[in-house]
């Protein structure tokens, strides 16, 4: 949360507002977010159909069979991530693997032709609305709770979200 929240406020130097160019300059800030979508993809099992006959890793798969493609180990994939289980953003920033499905280390918006035509509207959104968060507000658990204290276990739905809801204090930072 320190580091992003230094390089937020550097960049925004006292506006009242992020604008685009200024995310443009974020790189820590779309490492929080890839590091985020790696770990918490928002469908982490999703079915596919197959066109056509083929045989993957010595397994034959019929023209017209359903499979689901699981996002969640990917991203997991301790054959393709050091320390998979651990968020670090550090690790994408200087990695050229990203979230658009071409690389397929994560696949958060699923890949290919069936990509989601809205990981690019839900990006942007989510960049500006995290940058004018973290500028806007200093972060902190409830008096008494220590991030190790934290439940992460997420619970299935149609996306996916956690078990026990986050609860978080928001102080107003001076600008």
């Amino acid at each position: 949360m320190n580091i992003l929240q230094t390089e937020v406020r550097k960049i925004a130097n006292g506006k009242p507002n992020i604008t685009d160019e200024d995310l443009e300059k974020m790189h820590y800030l779309r490492a929080v977010l890839k590091e985020t979508l790696r770990l918490h993809p928002s469908l982490p099992i999703f079915p596919r159909l197959s066109t056509q006959d083929v045989k993957i890793r010595g397994y034959d798969i019929a023209k017209g069979t359903i499979v689901f493609v699981n996002a969640w180990t990917i991203g997991r994939n301790p054959s393709k991530w050091t320390e998979p289980n651990e968020f670090k953003p550090e690790r994408l920033l200087k990695s050229s693997v990203d979230f658009k499905g071409q690389d397929f280390e994560m696949i958060p918006f699923g890949a290919g032709r069936r990509v989601c035509p809205g990981e690019s509207f839900v990006m942007a959104t989510n960049e500006l609305v995290l940058a004018n968060l973290v500028n806007k507000f200093d972060w902190a658990l409830p008096e008494g709770l220590k991030a190790e204290d934290l439940d992460m276990t997420e619970c299935p739905g149609i996306t996916i979200q956690r078990k026990v809801p986050l609860l978080a204090v928001a102080t107003p930072f001076p600008s």
